[in-house]
């Protein structure tokens, strides 16, 4: 006779959790065979929360006082009034730097395709859309064949209220493009640009000349943007530079000014005078914002500081364990897998950064995935701009963190597909540019199977 025994609540509990982990690992099987079946792709935008936008851990309350206001500064909207034009891209600093949050990228939709509604003596541009990212734009060529390379600015105050009598012309786009004399830009995002700041020249160099052996079977070359005798250099102290495409800005605070004065044509305490001198379109006869001599210590002297302060105070976007990938397996394969193929060698995983005034960026790990270096990128990206001594091939290895919520990728927005602009990093030389740096390494993230591969895209989408 069979003893009648009934089961224990404990007994309940374990099987259960047994069955539960059974229905895991199938279901994870399954997505691993789906993905082999239908191949590797982008997960896409990563959803909310962003995880970005607040200031970094560890500041004093006048410090986050600083944040506060320089964010305020950052947001707001200029008017032709205040200097804006007379020719910009965009009228506030957030109106390019504001996906996922605040300090980050190009969003949607993009604000850009709205500026002749207001400024109603523009035409927009071809390469403008809604549903495309905010962009700069660069001519490559002057008319008479000698090298350009300056941003050229979308649009003019023409037909704003309060233009007066300025009646400029925006520059004839359309007859560019045709002649293949136009390159884009889309904004780069300023998370965590403090801590990038504080990263010493000595951190840099050593992680140049570490892993040296694998970095060269692979044809990884790179170089700072330096000066004092050596190719691509910082003319103005011989240090290197680490913030724009190009890494050609040392600091944010020069990097703020050049963006007041070249996206919204605001002369500053940096850039005291006016790209587009035309006496007609000028609003106001003296720079548009430098320090007064009457404010308090306590307040912020101009704007080109305010946003300098936020953008070091601005904390950088906090990855996810466990989205996309369904499970937290799928982010942490991927992650061995981006330094097996080699990603890492150029997205170095964490550099540190040196002594500071401020205690919130003093000896901390920047987990960035960028090496801040320049590196030849072939014919593919080529862009054919010299800016400084950056080449016209040679892009600074963008930094990672923030990348799951990013829109669009690589450095003009060709792409919102992350498997598309990871294949964009090869190209063979063709005569006027050698082959990109990174060949080898796409070719063995090529050489991985569909679920090796999602679990790489995986990881990149929970930065």
């Amino acid at each position: 006779m069979t003893p009648n025994i009934r089961p224990t609540r404990h007994g309940f509990v374990v099987k259960m959790l047994a069955s539960a982990v059974v229905m895991l690992v199938a279901a994870v099987f399954a997505r691993e065979v789906s993905s082999e079946l239908r191949g590797a792709r982008d997960p896409g935008v990563r959803p909310a929360p962003s995880g970005a936008g607040g200031h970094l851990e560890g500041l004093t309350e006048r410090e986050i006082a600083f944040f506060e206001a320089g964010r305020d500064e950052f947001a707001e909207a200029e008017e032709v009034g205040e200097g804006l034009g007379p020719r910009f891209n965009l009228d506030s600093c957030r109106a390019c730097h504001r996906q996922p949050e605040i300090g980050g990228t190009s969003r949607l939709p993009n604000p850009q395709a709205e500026v002749p509604l207001e400024f109603t003596g523009n035409v927009l541009p071809s390469f403008i859309t809604a549903d495309g990212p905010t962009r700069e734009a660069r001519f490559q060529y002057r008319p008479d064949g000698t090298r350009d390379g300056g941003v050229h600015n979308l649009f003019v105050i023409t037909g704003h209220t309060d233009a007066g009598g300025c009646n400029i012309k925006q520059d004839d786009f359309e007859r560019e493009l045709s002649r293949k004399n136009v390159i884009f830009r889309i904004p780069t995002p300023v998370f965590g640009a403090g801590l990038i700041e504080q990263i010493p020249d000595s951190m840099i160099f050593a992680n140049r000349d570490a892993n040296a052996i694998e970095k060269r079977s692979l044809g990884i070359r790179g170089r700072p943007n330096r000066v004092s005798g050596h190719p691509n250099n910082n003319g103005n102290d011989g240090t290197i530079a680490r913030f724009g495409w190009k890494a050609q800005n040392k600091s944010l605070l020069l990097f703020s000014g050049e963006a007041y004065n070249v996206e919204m044509g605001i002369t500053n305490e940096l850039f005291q005078t006016e790209r587009d001198e035309t006496s007609r379109c000028q609003r106001a006869h003296v720079p548009n914002d430098v320090t007064g001599t009457e404010i308090q210590p306590t307040t912020i002297s101009n704007a080109i500081e305010g946003f300098a302060f936020f953008m070091r105070f601005l904390a950088p976007p906090k990855p996810s364990l466990d989205v996309p990938g369904a499970t937290p397996l799928s982010i942490a394969r991927g992650r061995a897998l981006f330094d097996k193929v080699g990603c890492a060698l150029c997205h170095t995983p964490t550099l540190k950064t040196g002594n500071s005034t401020v205690g919130a960026l003093r000896d901390k790990d920047v987990k960035l995935f960028s090496d801040l270096l320049l590196h030849n990128m072939g014919p593919g990206l080529a862009d054919d701009i010299i800016q400084g001594g950056a080449g016209p091939d040679e892009f600074r290895t963008s930094p990672l963190w923030g990348l799951g919520q990013r829109i669009f990728f690589l450095h003009d927005g060709r792409t919102s597909d992350l498997l598309e602009a990871i294949q964009g990093h090869a190209s063979q030389g063709d005569g006027r540019y050698p082959a990109s740096e990174a060949n080898q390494v796409i070719a063995q993230f090529n050489r991985l199977s569909e679920q090796e591969k999602q679990n790489i895209l995986n990881f990149l989408r929970g930065l």
